[in-house]
């Protein structure tokens, strides 16, 4: 369910966005307004983000193979990685030019009322595509917080689409207020600061996908809730007399790979101890079915068994 709405989200918002693109790019060469060229250029970098995406998702459901044997379901988290850096390029390095540009060669608008029209047209699409990819995170967003969600999402698609429609809905604020005051006061200065501010806007929220997509891709825990259900599946089979230490990592949004030693009788012969980590396993996973690798390894329990969450293994 959350690769579909992920998908969905994913859709929605390219098919705006092809559809804005092409308006902004006709609405600045009639108007000759930079922030509005910005715009274009910030919708085509969103366009070929949603395009990545998709073919993310495409190539991670490919099936293991003998060089890469536990699939390739971090590609989604490559081609993530890839957006940010478009939009940091593409997007925002690309409206600073122009910033600088009109700042300090300001040009009067013509036909300013085109790019009003074009950019209430596009709040409208963005809006929805926003509201869409909202719809689609409250799913499995739960009680909460946006920069929670971002933070702890362990699927790209849904953040990147969140953040990109957000910067694109502000995005078309700022160039709406830089064509009105360059209109009312017939100075191209303003249109030029908006298209400034459209940058500062876009690097941001670059650097904060990359920086969130970069840890996905060194390898991230399991929730602290999902450590919990491990422990909890694992200290409920017979003959596991504790957990000795966990170790988690997702390999990609819905994988989890699961290492764990756990602690048995010491008169415990090898069909028992065999037999006990089948029936570990088998509870971890339908506690947890992300849980896609699971390596569970035996020891014989000469401890006394220990208080408190860290010395349970709830420690990564």
């Amino acid at each position: 369910m959350a690769a579909e709405g992920s998908t969905k989200a994913v859709v929605t918002a390219l098919a705006a966005n092809l559809g804005i693109a092409v308006s902004k790019f006709v609405a600045a060469g009639i108007t000759g307004s930079a922030s509005m060229l910005a715009e274009g250029v910030h919708s085509v970098a969103d366009s070929t983000n949603q395009a990545l995406l998709l073919v993310g998702g495409k190539r991670a459901r490919r099936a293991p193979s003998t060089l890469h044997p536990f699939g390739y379901a971090r590609e989604r988290y490559i081609y993530a990685f890839l957006v940010a850096i478009i939009l940091f390029t593409l997007g925002g390095l690309y409206a600073l030019y122009e910033s600088y540009h009109k700042i300090t060669h300001p040009q009067e608008l013509t036909s300013p009322l085109v790019a009003v029209v074009v950019l209430l047209i596009a709040m409208g699409l963005e809006g929805y595509a926003l509201r869409t990819a909202v719809k689609e995170a409250n799913r499995t967003r739960g009680g909460g917080g946006w920069v929670s969600f971002v933070r702890r999402a362990r699927a790209p698609e849904l953040p990147v689409i969140l953040l990109e429609d957000a910067g694109a809905l502000l995005g078309l604020v700022l160039a709406l207020l830089g064509v009105g005051l360059s209109v009312l006061t017939g100075n191209g200065i303003f249109d030029g600061i908006a298209t400034g501010c459209i940058g500062i806007l876009l690097v941001t929220i670059a650097v904060i996908l990359a920086t969130e997509i970069k840890s996905l891709l060194i390898g991230e825990a399991a929730l602290p809730e999902e450590v919990t259900a491990i422990h909890t599946a694992l200290l409920s089979t017979p003959g596991v007399d504790r957990v000795i230490h966990l170790r988690t990592m997702h390999l990609g949004p819905e994988e989890l790979l699961v290492a764990a030693k756990i602690a048995v009788a010491a008169a415990d012969d090898g069909a028992t101890i065999a037999a006990t980590i089948d029936d570990a396993e088998a509870r971890l996973r339908r506690a947890l079915p992300t849980a896609k690798v699971v390596y569970l390894e035996p020891d014989i329990d000469r401890q006394p068994t220990p208080t408190g969450a860290a010395a349970n293994g709830l420690g990564h």
